[in-house]
């Protein structure tokens, strides 16, 4: 009689989550729920969320919890008290959490302050989700460089480009022709300039098909998500600037396109919800089910397509004219960004203003060479300060 071997099943892969309270990190954890024997959890930062981030390391049993608020220290301890989970706070906690031996990192903190992070985790060789466009956008080579060097592998999370990711032949990247990135084209596709120049935070958040962080949202309502996309993905792809095409595709069921030197254009479909690239990121190279909602082409009927108007959403206009600029330019344009956005959600300036606030950044002398994370660190902020007087003079 044969005896049958038995199989020992797959030890769970280990996660850690930067920014597990943002928008992709709760996303994460959804994912994770449902598939407890598969995932166990080792870190999760937050900024200062400390009521959430409590919440979720007792239920996923997350050996470290760090908020980034040094200040919100007592209060994450006071509420992870008996529960056996280690407590830190402070920027340099959270760093030191990414670069705990963890299978599989989620880097999803929001703006710059996730770029010393990232790159602790992509240093130790981990398998790094990166769902934080701003660490490519500001020290693009450096990471890539980074990325190689200590053999880590990147996998997009944004859904472009983990679309692109999933139908691009990286053995044969001189058959392509161009890669072709989707946009939604926000809340304001159809609005006017005068309609746009008095819109107020509440209506640039509200955005017709994704549920997103507030950041994110004016991003996409600005285009300016767009622009540091099609700056991600001069790095992440072996594709020129000038091959790097952008549609707006209001329905967000097709995320991304490859046209090949065939005429053939392949494309990733999807319902519009970041379940679907999370899951894919977090199974690669295998696929796992995700709750998501199955796509019925029936039922959408039609998918339409229009070229972006860089004249309303000078943001495009702009990430261009950085990615070719090179050099400190990137960041220069993503730091005028985040704060001309912070300006505009705290009502100090108006929409159209966040435009004119990273142009003339842009425009101020200043943007000197990169060669170093430091140099990176010190151009952002430079570039803040800069952006800060900037608006500051505005609102006078």
């Amino acid at each position: 009689m044969a005896v049958t071997e038995l199989k020992a099943a797959p030890a769970p892969k280990s996660v850690t989550i930067l920014g597990s309270t943002g928008s992709i990190g709760c996303s994460t954890i959804d994912l994770l729920k449902r598939n407890p024997d598969a995932y166990r959890v080792d870190a999760l930062t937050a900024n200062r969320n400390v009521d959430l981030l409590a919440e979720q390391a007792k239920e996923l049993g997350a050996r470290l919890a760090v908020v980034a608020d040094p200040d919100a220290y007592d209060d994450l301890k006071s509420a992870l008290s008996g529960s056996g989970i280690e407590v830190a706070a402070g920027p340099e906690a959270v760093t030191e959490a990414a670069a705990r031996p963890a299978d599989w990192v989620m880097a999803s903190i929001v703006g710059a302050a996730g770029l010393e992070p990232t790159l602790a985790a992509v240093r130790r060789g981990a398998v790094v989700a990166l769902a934080n466009k701003e660490t490519l956008v500001c020290a693009g080579d450096l990471m890539m460089e980074e990325v190689r060097r200590h053999g880590a592998t990147l996998l997009p999370v944004d859904s472009e480009h983990n679309a692109i990711f999933q139908v691009f032949d990286f053995e044969r990247p001189e058959r392509i022709e161009r890669i072709i990135l989707t946009a939604s084209g926000g809340p304001f596709r159809e609005a006017d300039k005068a309609f746009m120049e008095a819109a107020t935070p509440e209506q640039a958040v509200a955005h017709p098909n994704w549920s997103m962080g507030a950041k994110i949202s004016v991003d996409s309502a600005s285009m300016m998500n767009k622009g540091l996309e099609l700056i991600e993905a001069s790095h992440l792809f072996p594709i020129p600037e000038e091959r790097i095409e952008i549609l707006v595709h209001p329905q967000s069921v097709i995320h991304s396109m490859v046209g090949y030197a065939d005429g053939s254009v392949l494309a990733q479909l999807g319902s519009p919800d970041m379940r679907t690239p999370i899951a894919y990121s977090m199974a690669w190279p295998d696929r796992m089910d995700a709750p998501v909602e199955k796509l019925d082409l029936a039922k959408i009927a039609q998918l339409t397509f229009l070229a972006p108007d860089t004249d309303r959403f000078p943001a495009l206009r702009l990430a261009r004219e950085a990615l070719r600029a090179g050099g400190a330019m990137p960041i220069v344009l993503n730091a005028a960004n985040e704060v001309a956005v912070a300006a505009f959600l705290d009502k100090r300036i108006g929409f159209l203003d966040i435009a004119r606030a990273v142009e003339r950044t842009m425009e101020t002398d200043g943007a000197g060479v990169v060669q170093s994370i430091p140099d990176v660190l010190a151009m952002d902020t430079w570039a803040r300060r800069c952006a800060e007087e900037i608006i500051d003079h505005m609102t006078r």
